[in-house]
């Protein structure tokens, strides 16, 4: 009889601290929100108006969980005439799997901290006024699928860390400022099915590797300056 009551004890006490878990990690996610919603300066239309503490993430414009977990899955907020930057908080969204921000007038340099998203799969950043460096970090989000930054105003080469991204399938930098060449290392990304480089600062040699993209479907260099070698 002891035993039976102890084992329910334990039930119910696992319960309950698994319920407290799943709330602090649901409020974490919402307190990266809010921080992000404090760094936009410019919501015309005040379409993040929902975004509040008294109201579950999971309810506001933009934002999906995901059914198991309840937490914040992806943020979409495509073409909504914003104005900010994107909070360091943001990384600490660690389910994250999809950020959509296209579309908008957000701007500054890429926060590190989003290297802490581990679970992303899509980046997608278009027509934007970003600016600096395409970060050397950028590497470490080993499962990206899709990295999406053209139309804005990054500088700087394409870091060779991008060889690490082993599952990235887009790679798309158009009408930006980068500079330098193609990098070798971009010949390993055998699942790479769209390589849009156009309208930058590239020069040199198109080497042969890239007959090394068996995936590849969709190769963009237009307005470059370069030499072939194939």
């Amino acid at each position: 009889m002891v035993h039976v009551e102890s084992s329910e004890h334990n039930i119910n006490s696992i319960f309950f601290i698994n319920l407290a878990c799943s709330k602090t990690s649901i409020t974490t996610d919402k307190y990266a929100l809010l921080s992000f919603k404090s760094s936009i300066t410019f919501d015309p239309d005040d379409f993040l108006s929902n975004w509040s503490v008294s109201s579950s993430p999971c309810d506001w414009v933009g934002v999906t969980c995901n059914l198991r977990h309840r937490r914040v899955h992806s943020l979409n907020l495509v073409d909504l005439n914003l104005s900010g930057t994107i909070s360091p908080h943001l990384g600490n969204l660690s389910f994250l799997v999809e950020l959509d921000l296209s579309y908008n007038n957000f701007h500054g340099h890429l926060s590190k901290e989003l290297v802490q998203l581990r679970r992303f799969k899509l980046l997608n950043l278009s027509s934007n006024q970003f600016d600096g460096e395409i970060p050397m970090w950028i590497g470490d989000l080993n499962v990206l699928q899709h990295l999406v930054l053209w139309f804005n105003n990054f500088s700087g080469i394409i870091p060779l860390s991008v060889s690490n991204l082993s599952k990235l399938e887009t790679l798309d930098c158009t009408s930006d400022f980068v500079e330098g060449t193609i990098p070798l290392e971009i010949g390993t990304l055998t699942n790479l099915k769209i390589l849009e480089l156009g309208d930058n600062k590239l020069i040199g040699i198109i080497s042969n590797v890239i007959s090394n993209l068996s995936s590849l479907e969709q190769l963009i260099l237009a307005y470059t300056v370069y030499q072939v070698c194939l």
